[in-house]
């Protein structure tokens, strides 16, 4: 039964529920899995559904690994060390992971970050250099940049 109207699902209703849920934008199997506990489906269910959607393609981690990659990179700009905790948390595997970073070319990624830091330069009113360019690696490494990037582009910048 869904706790939200009470309705009982059958497999194939919970299926078709699921595909157009797949098809508005990529999932991952755990997001596909808590939609499935939600709708309060048996365990045999959930794993038939599951295997229904990747045969049919709606379902595809490597897919879903990538445009999650590329959109948080290119809207919401974040760091590789974010994007790689954020796929962890939804249960994606290292490999693909891995497989998911060559979607941000280093050159792009160099340049966005420097981007960044100049960005917030503009906006951080303060006199004492240190205490600016402790400001600045503190919102970098915030966005998930790396440490050495950081603090050599907080160098460069605020000298």
């Amino acid at each position: 039964m869904n706790k939200e109207s009470g309705k009982s699902y059958t497999v194939k209703e919970a299926t078709l529920k699921l595909m157009q849920y797949c098809a508005y934008r990529d999932r991952s199997q755990k997001e596909v899995e808590d939609k499935l506990l939600e709708m309060r489906m048996i365990p045999e269910a959930r794993e038939q559904i599951i295997i229904q959607l990747m045969q049919e393609d709606f379902l595809n981690e490597e897919r879903f690994a990538r445009s999650f990659v590329r959109g948080k990179f290119r809207i919401k700009k974040w760091g590789r060390q974010k994007i790689k905790q954020e796929l962890k948390s939804k249960e994606i595997s290292s490999p693909i992971i891995r497989l998911a970073m060559t979607e941000i070319p280093e050159s792009d990624y160099r340049s966005t970050l420097y981007l960044l830091a100049e960005k917030k330069l503009t906006l951080l009113s303060e006199p004492d250099k240190f205490k600016l360019r402790k400001k600045l690696s503190d919102y970098l490494l915030r966005k998930g940049y790396e440490a050495t990037l950081v603090h050599g582009i907080s160098d460069e910048l605020v000298s």
